[in-house]
């Protein structure tokens, strides 16, 4: 896998002054959770799941979560299971050959965990591991202890020696509700400290945090508008989100909007290149199409200290991607402030001549950005978000 592989190595030449690095189901994990990027969830009742799967994998989707929680009815989980259990079989069927996303099923129970891992038999080898709802101590623990119950000698087999991951969903009322949120988070802190090397990154479940208290942002709106939920958000990445080692890749929270049967900015791509009246051809595009609070979301998600972002519609893969490029000027700047004469510390301006760079204040925000930068790549001088949005869409 390689986020943007799906582009001709001529346009990414052209895009990138250093291309992403490939990636695979056993990267390190460091590696992986920054490399989940815009993690597509699916019911797992699709008929033509791994049509899906597959079809998404070659438009630049790197991540997926087969669903069996909130995206079906309570009365459709037996037919998912089958579903699911079918469709993956016949993934694994197509050969090695055929492009997969790193693959997550999200499970009701600890006890599907185990029964499904059974069920898969050798096709349990196309999963990264699973999602883990509505996750605090009391109701993660048993999760964890069914992930690694699961793990038996044939399932390892299977997995080739590796690991199978946890990506707990933290959308509890006890995380929303201020009295019971920080004994909530400390609980969960101490779980997944304990687990650490099963946990892969932590997800944020806004729609689920908001129903607490009957919410739901417009599409005008970013989650950090909703003060309720930034409040969350600020506190799970101010506990379980730190630089100094002990903390987790959090993720972005969901963007609920999409426009159906729609191709999204096609008139616009005809537009090359994009600058000028092209590109804001292009952003009022975005704009008109309900993007403008998505895109708003996701410079704020990384601001905030989040990477990636859960997505329910392919249409969101892109933006999130391109968003997540490096531009030239941060990785010049990040290079500058990690070189190793300056372990001292000090004051340096930066290449660009238009701000500070603090050598140990911004050490770990450098840090940060380096590992963006190879698993995205880092953009030529020139290059915009506009230019990597638009080669993205017109594969789409």
């Amino acid at each position: 896998m390689r986020h943007f592989g799906h582009l001709s190595a001529e346009v990414r030449k052209d895009l990138f002054y250093r291309e992403p690095v490939e990636f695979t189901a056993d990267s390190p994990a460091h590696t992986l959770a920054v490399a989940l990027g815009a993690t597509l969830y699916s019911p797992a009742t699709r008929p033509r799941l791994a049509d899906d799967i597959a079809k998404q994998a070659a438009q630049g989707v790197t991540s997926m979560v087969i669903c069996l929680e909130d995206s079906i009815d309570d009365n459709e989980v037996p037919q998912g299971e089958e579903n699911l259990v079918r469709q993956l079989g016949d993934l694994a069927a197509r050969g090695p050959h055929t492009p997969l996303p790193l693959l997550f099923i999200r499970v009701r129970t600890p006890e599907q965990i185990v029964d499904l891992v059974q069920r898969l038999g050798t096709a349990v080898r196309l999963l990264s591991g699973f999602v883990l709802p509505k996750f605090t101590e009391e109701r993660g623990v048993p999760f964890l202890e069914a992930l690694i119950s699961a793990e038996t000698e044939e399932a390892t087999a299977a997995l080739g020696g590796r690991r199978l991951y946890a990506m707990p969903v933290l959308e509890s009322p006890e995380l929303m509700h201020r009295e019971t949120r920080t004994e909530t988070l400390v609980g969960i802190g101490r779980t997944v400290d304990k687990y650490r090397e099963r946990i892969l990154a932590l997800r944020l479940g806004v729609t689920d945090l908001c129903s607490a208290y009957g919410l739901r942002r417009a599409p005008d709106m970013t989650a950090y508008d909703v003060q309720l939920v930034a409040s969350v958000i600020a506190d799970v990445v101010n506990m379980l989100g730190r630089a100094d080692g002990t903390g987790f890749t959090v993720t972005g929270p969901v963007w609920e909007y999409f426009k159906p049967h729609e191709r999204m900015f096609k008139p616009q791509l005809r537009l090359s290149p994009f600058t000028g009246r092209a590109a804001s051809s292009l952003r009022t595009a975005l704009i008109e199409h309900d993007m403008d609070g998505l895109l708003r979301e996701i410079e704020l998600d990384r601001a905030n200290g989040l990477q990636g972002k859960t997505c329910i519609h392919p249409t969101h893969v892109t933006p999130v991607h391109a968003l997540s490029v490096v531009s030239h000027e941060e990785y010049s700047d990040a290079v500058d402030i990690l070189e190793p004469e300056r372990g001292g510390g000090g004051v340096l301006r930066s290449a660009y001549t238009n701000k500070m760079n603090e050598v140990k204040p911004h050490r770990a925000w450098a840090e940060r950005t380096l590992r963006r930068a190879e698993v995205f790549g880092v953009a030529r001088e020139h290059i915009s978000f506009v230019e990597l949005l638009a080669a993205g869409l017109r594969t789409g």
